[in-house]
């Protein structure tokens, strides 16, 4: 293995990381990002008057779904059978716009800080789906891991 990058094997290939000899420990990771709107999309969103439907209630259904399908979407993520994915909306006058918050948790041998960074992702993609029509300027932005837990490396949280 090349010192440092476990994702690559002696002679420099792309290989998935052998965890068949870690623990299996309860694993936990919350990701967040948010969606940037301007003020008339934002108080529609919030008025449910987009006219594509329940965004939030999607973009909820999109992101759970998202995070299930990790190991097809990025190629040397393991598929995980997910024990529980969370998303939540805080939507905020300031921004104007959403703050996505997905945890998700498995007891494995890897952790799911993909599967939640994903969830997020795909739940922004799904907000500004459903709202293009009413404004082309979004912004998605921030995606980040806020906190993850399990395995050898224990418990991390960002600083800010």
């Amino acid at each position: 293995m090349t010192k440092g990058l476990s994702h690559l094997d002696q002679k420099g290939h792309a290989v998935m990381v052998d965890v068949s000899s870690k623990n299996v420990t309860s694993r936990r990771a919350l990701a967040s990002g948010k969606v940037i709107l301007n003020d008339n999309t934002f108080k529609m969103l919030a008025d449910r008057k987009i006219p594509k439907g329940d965004v939030l209630a999607a973009a909820r259904i999109a992101g759970i779904l998202a995070a299930k399908r990790v190991g097809d979407l990025i190629p040397l993520c393991h598929p995980l059978p997910l024990e529980h994915v969370s998303i939540d909306f805080i939507l905020s006058q300031e921004l104007p716009g959403v703050e996505i918050r997905a945890t998700a948790s498995i007891k494995a041998k890897t952790g799911v800080e993909m599967e939640a960074l994903t969830a997020v992702s795909v739940a922004a993609l799904t907000i500004y789906d459903m709202c293009k029509a009413v404004e082309k300027g979004i912004k998605i932005t921030d995606i980040k891991l806020l906190e993850k837990s399990g395995g050898k490396s224990g418990t991390w949280k960002r600083r800010e």
